[in-house]
């Protein structure tokens, strides 16, 4: 069997850094498992087919014969399903206004929604992708609702940034569809999305048309309004979302960018390395306008809401001015932006500086959130995903605050 290539250094140190901890006198042999299982996955080897599932297999044998057996959920307990599997994550229920999204508490109950496993393919591949459809898409109103993408980053699987963002409890607190589109590990051990690539940087090709064929099968299965369909991500999955927000700006209306990199920022692998420690090829990547869809559809500035913490050691926090950058001077044309500074503290301890980039009509075209001190780690999101930073201000509840406060999303 052939090991792939070894984690960068600095990838393997913030990924256990981040590892879920668990409080004293707890054995937890559900978080141990699923660290092994997340460790061979880094490695890319899949746990759910061929020899590692045998391994796993034995891991979990072996434990029971311990008498610890890992925990199962009763019936009551694992939700509607329909094709795929129910999963518990945590579970926040934020309160948001126009102007800030109130940082989400930690609750244990399971969501009441559906959390699918589906398949996509087109000529470029097949990806699998999960869709978590919230209780109300049901039992409310017929009007079309919203929908978000959310790329996971390297080592993580749709399953793991779903539990670190808690983004399936907001969408059952707002009534929108979250897309997790799941990296294979034949096209990338790592399951980092293949940003880097420039057969992956371009319209209708690559992974971007895997991505945007995922995401307009659930816009014709589902009653998705098309003004309000967003992408988001972290690490390699913002730098695919910043890719997704320049090629198909006609599919989605806001990109959701933490801790990524700017459009164009490299063509091969030493390049992305170089561009993730903040190289200085940084100022020559091509504006957004610059872009054959940008110019054919005749949508300039995608907007857009970055996060990023200033202690970034994987990603520079360079990269995160630099995506601010791209979008507020594209389309030489268009009216310029005004800054708006402001600083904080978020209730978890963070210190952040949140700077609004507000065009002639006052609306936010960029948000661009800088948390002092944070690594590389979602901002605000629950222990129980890895590559997370709980006191840090909720990007998941700010994006969506963003995200749902656009014109085009159908606000006046």
């Amino acid at each position: 069997m052939k090991i792939p290539k070894a984690l960068p250094t600095a990838w393997f140190q913030d990924f256990k850094a981040h590892e879920p901890k668990h409080s004293p006198g707890r054995f937890d042999v559900s978080g141990i498992t699923e660290t092994i299982q997340r460790a061979l996955a880094a490695a890319g080897l899949n746990t759910q087919a061929g020899p590692m599932k045998d391994v796993t297999d034995t891991i979990h044998q072996a434990l029971s014969a311990a008498g610890l057996p890992q925990r199962s959920a009763t019936p009551s307990e694992r939700g509607v399903t329909i094709d795929g599997t129910s999963r518990e994550i945590d579970a926040p229920y934020s309160d948001i206004d126009g102007t800030h999204a109130k940082p989400a508490p930690h609750v244990d109950e399971p969501l009441p929604g559906a959390f699918l496993n589906r398949s996509f393919a087109n000529h470029a591949g097949t990806r699998n992708y999960m869709l978590y459809v919230p209780a109300s898409y049901a039992t409310e109103s017929s009007d079309p609702v919203p929908a978000i993408v959310m790329l996971h980053g390297c080592t993580q699987s749709p399953h793991d940034f779903a539990a670190g963002t808690r983004m399936n409890a907001l969408a059952d607190q707002h009534g929108f569809l979250v897309i997790y589109p799941a990296q294979a590990a034949n096209a990338n051990g790592s399951r980092c999305w293949n940003w880097f690539r420039p057969e992956d940087q371009m319209r209708d090709s690559g992974e971007p048309s895997l991505i945007a064929g995922i995401t307009r099968e659930v816009a014709s299965e589902y009653r998705i309004d098309a003004r309000r369909i967003f992408v988001a991500g972290m690490s390699a999955g913002a730098s695919m979302a910043v890719i997704l927000g320049a090629m198909y700006p006609e599919l989605y209306v806001a990109v959701g960018a933490h801790s990524g990199l700017p459009f164009g920022a490299a063509h091969d692998m030493p390049s992305a390395f170089s561009a993730m420690q903040g190289g200085a090829a940084l100022p020559g990547f091509p504006t957004l306008a610059a872009t054959p869809s940008s110019r054919a559809e005749g949508w300039n500035r995608t907007p857009t809401i970055v996060f990023h913490g200033d202690n970034d050691r994987t990603v520079n926090a360079r990269n995160g001015d630099a995506i601010v950058e791209q979008v507020t001077i594209v389309g030489s044309a268009q009216p310029r932006l005004r800054a708006n500074i402001q600083a904080g503290t978020a209730p978890g301890g963070r210190r952040y500086r949140r700077t609004d980039y507000v065009d002639h009509a006052n609306q936010t075209v960029v948000e661009h959130w800088m948390v002092h001190g944070a690594g590389h780690a979602w901002s605000g999101g629950s222990p129980r995903g890895s590559f997370t930073d709980p006191t840090g201000p909720d990007a998941s509840a700010e994006m969506i605050r963003f995200f749902l406060s656009q014109r085009r999303a159908g606000t006046s």
